[in-house]
């Protein structure tokens, strides 16, 4: 059975390109209260929200588990496509009903994604929750660079076997910008795939976010009214008593090797526009990818219980305003 990784091991050195998104609030959440991992920034793209939505939610993340981290901005919209986010699912700010501050920054010199590689000391796992526009940018800016950089890449996004959740073939990350998705696997960086095949079989259900509304404390309560709205829109759209939680899992894997099997396949991105945008197939001439294909659910489950839905933190009562 998967466990989490030693706490006398070095933390493994992180960053985390992330566009939440409720379901990315969980996933940053359980990476930032996690002693295995050492999240040395986070950069913020467009993907379910503007990425001014995004850049804002990471911070007021960070303000409410007390983190300071560097921040950057990986992508404000696709290579070529227009930009499209997902209101419906994540609301008008990215973060359902959970109260947030207004999105006022003003992002045109915060530095971008291949800024906040280069200014690492040692190789980082990069994770990437979004579309993969970011990486795509910087890997045509300095290739060389993102090699060194990074070690490991984990990125949720695809599907092959599994119905698509934005057309009927399509994951949403990957319809966003298939062009991005293309270069970035042409580019065999060392790509571990998390797709729907394995993240449809994770759903946190409506009774455990209806015991996190019961919580006094106003950090749950500010999880429980983002969640509440991912959950009335997987009922209603889904007929779904519960949230896929898509982000957690490349946490889960950097927390408990094993939570996720993988296979290595060659994968085709299909950039045509129509119900194929964004598809992802097996292809004898695609690219070189490690892709998951089972899941280890219970121990996702039991990280988020315990790291993130369980009674509330010191830290999240000192956030409190």
């Amino acid at each position: 059975m998967p466990e989490a990784a030693p706490q006398s091991r070095a933390p493994r050195p992180v960053i985390i390109d992330t566009d939440p998104g409720i379901d990315d609030t969980i996933a940053l959440l359980l990476a930032l209260q996690s002693p295995e991992l050492e999240v040395r920034g986070l950069a913020a793209t467009y993907g379910n929200t503007t990425v001014e939505n995004a850049y804002r939610n990471c911070v007021e993340i960070l303000r409410r588990i007390n983190r300071r981290l560097p921040l950057a901005v990986s992508a404000r919209r696709p290579l070529k496509r227009a930009l499209a986010t997902a209101p419906e699912t994540h609301g008008a700010t990215g973060l359902g009903d959970a109260p947030v501050p207004s999105a006022g920054v003003i992002l045109d010199y915060v530095k971008p994604l291949d800024r906040l590689l280069a200014e690492q000391p040692e190789p980082v796992t990069l994770v990437t929750l979004g579309p993969v526009t970011g990486l795509a940018l910087a890997l045509r800016r300095d290739a060389e660079l993102v090699r060194e950089k990074v070690a490991r890449h984990l990125a949720m996004i695809g599907n092959i076997k599994s119905a698509g959740n934005t057309t009927k073939y399509s994951e949403f990350n990957a319809w966003c910008d298939p062009e991005a998705l293309r270069e970035v696997l042409h580019a065999e960086l060392p790509t571990e795939v998390i797709g729907l095949d394995v993240t449809r079989q994770f759903v946190l259900q409506g009774s455990a976010i209806a015991r996190l509304g019961q919580s006094p404390d106003d950090g749950q309560q500010w999880l429980f009214a983002a969640l509440r709205y991912y959950l009335a829109f997987h009922r209603e759209r889904e007929n779904l008593d519960g949230c896929v939680l898509n982000d957690v899992l490349p946490i889960a894997e950097l927390l408990a090797p094993g939570t996720l099997t993988f296979e290595p396949l060659r994968i085709k991105v299909e950039v045509a526009d129509g119900e194929n945008r964004g598809r992802t197939r097996i292809d004898p001439e695609g690219s070189k990818a490690r892709v998951a294909t089972a899941v280890r659910a219970d121990v996702a489950h039991r990280l988020i219980a315990d790291r993130v839905l369980s009674a509330p933190r010191r830290a999240w009562a000192e956030a409190t305003p």
